[in-house]
């Protein structure tokens, strides 16, 4: 993880950590690392999402990019997932979200992202930290004082919202009564639009944003409260988004959640019926469960892996000209229509698989058996980072589980987040065993390397 970006931008409490000091430097070396060498004046879109510190850091990063030459284009309150589309659509050098996805409205950050819409290199990244943090006289200064200007594009939505259904074969949705909720996140603005427009009957719920309660207490991260309307309205299906518009779960007619896994081998198969899932290949990564591997081996379907997080998947799927991949929280990648992770794109593609089946949901999930797992998460202290690899000890254990597991499991354990924590992550058909396996590996962890007082 760099000094200022983690796998997922910039992020903090918002105005404390994620402060307007921190955006004004961040829209300053964007103008910089962005600007390219075409001569033409740099022009980037800043969007943001419904959270109420948003306005506050917009305009902090509006003044970093035009008080060094550079035009801000302000898309206003959009998905994530817009912002990255409408950056090529725009001819932009670039794009600046403001956004923490799935936290509480507490926090904040900032991604950017590319003149393709991709999500922003490291060694970009790289950069913008060197200018802020250690070189800041090396960013553009304007001569002449041609400061940037401010423009407002008043028909990104629109645009979005087109964009999106015209990925839908059949555009014809009617007879599915869908619950939708929108995490009172950006999704609020478009949801509605896409899904009732191509003929659904909508049900739309955690959408009306105040600026506070995005992701507070519904959306994906709190699918309990969509299970319940889709048991209560009589629903086909239930789609959940996150605050940024990033990630999609679905809830079958039963009430039971639907993880990316499953949804990941719904598509993958109807993409391959198709004859569009490219070179037979879906891009996992090591938190997929296992059901999905053995789901893609049974039908003839190869997986690739990366690591964990969208620019690794997007790098991998763009690299081996893949379809389609993505992980268990629902961040869905479909490179042939969009450059980034976008849910309410991955709820059209679910429900043309609905329509076109004729059938429940919870029959089209029983393609896939999920496989048992635990995961445990265990803090170690900072001197142990990356050292514990080489803990004979440790990783004679690690060998051990591996070679019990066999062809029937697996185990994976590996480094998470800025904190230094290690995460044990076993599967296999057998839970009380897998389980026992897992407290093992974490007990010699904390007697290695566990934080002490």
């Amino acid at each position: 993880m760099g000094r200022l970006f983690g796998k997922d931008g910039i992020r903090g409490l918002a105005i404390s950590e994620m402060s307007c000091e921190l955006a004004l430097e961040v829209g300053r070396a964007a103008a910089s690392v962005l600007a390219g060498r075409t001569g033409e004046r740099t022009k980037i879109l800043v969007g943001k999402d419904a959270r109420s510190s948003g306005d506050a850091l917009e305009a902090a990063v509006c003044a970093g990019l035009c008080s060094s030459g550079a035009d801000a284009e302000l898309v206003g309150v959009v998905p994530s997932p817009a912002l990255a589309y409408l950056v090529k659509e725009r001819d932009a050098r670039g794009g600046i979200m403001i956004s923490a996805s799935h936290r509480s409205a507490d926090y904040n950050g900032i991604k950017l992202y590319s003149a393709t819409g991709n999500r922003l290199s490291y060694d970009d990244e790289e950069e913008l930290e060197r200018l802020i943090l250690d070189s800041p006289e090396e960013m553009i200064t304007p001569k002449d004082r041609d400061y940037g200007r401010t423009i407002r594009y008043l028909d990104s939505l629109d645009d979005y919202v087109r964009h999106v259904k015209s990925v839908s074969v059949s555009g014809d949705f009617s007879g599915i009564k869908v619950a939708i909720d929108c995490a009172n996140g950006s999704a609020s603005y478009t949801a509605g639009k896409i899904f009732s427009t191509l003929g659904a009957e909508v049900l739309m719920t955690g959408n009306n944003p105040d600026g506070l309660n995005i992701n507070r207490d519904c959306g994906c991260t709190h699918i309990e409260h969509l299970m319940n309307i889709v048991l209560e309205h009589k629903c086909s299906i239930g789609l959940a988004f996150d605050g940024g518009g990033e990630r999609c779960l679905a809830v079958d007619e039963t009430g039971r959640l639907v993880d990316g896994d499953e949804i990941i081998a719904m598509i993958a198969q109807y993409f391959q019926t198709g004859g569009i899932l490219r070179h037979h290949t879906i891009a996992v990564t090591s938190a997929n469960n296992m059901g999905l591997i053995r789901f893609a081996k049974r039908r003839g379907i190869e997986t690739v892996s990366c690591g964990s997080g969208e620019r690794r998947l997007i790098r991998k799927l763009v690299d081996g000209g893949y379809s389609i991949g993505g992980d268990p929280s629902g961040q869905i990648i479909f490179p042939d229509d969009a450059p980034s992770a976008d849910g309410q794109l991955t709820g059209v593609r679910l429900l043309e698989v609905l329509a076109q089946s004729g059938r429940k949901l919870s029959e089209l999930t029983g393609i896939m058996q999920k496989m048992p797992q635990v995961i445990i998460n265990v803090p170690i202290s900072y001197r142990d980072r990356e050292v514990w690899k080489n803990d004979r000890r440790l990783t004679s254990l690690i060998e051990q589980v591996e070679e019990e597991l066999g062809d029937e499991g697996r185990i994976i354990v590996r480094e998470v987040g800025r904190e230094p924590v290690i995460r044990i992550h076993v599967e296999g058909s057998d839970f009380g065993r897998i389980n026992t396996l897992a407290l093992q590996v974490s007990d010699m962890v904390k007697e290695r390397c566990t934080v002490r007082e």
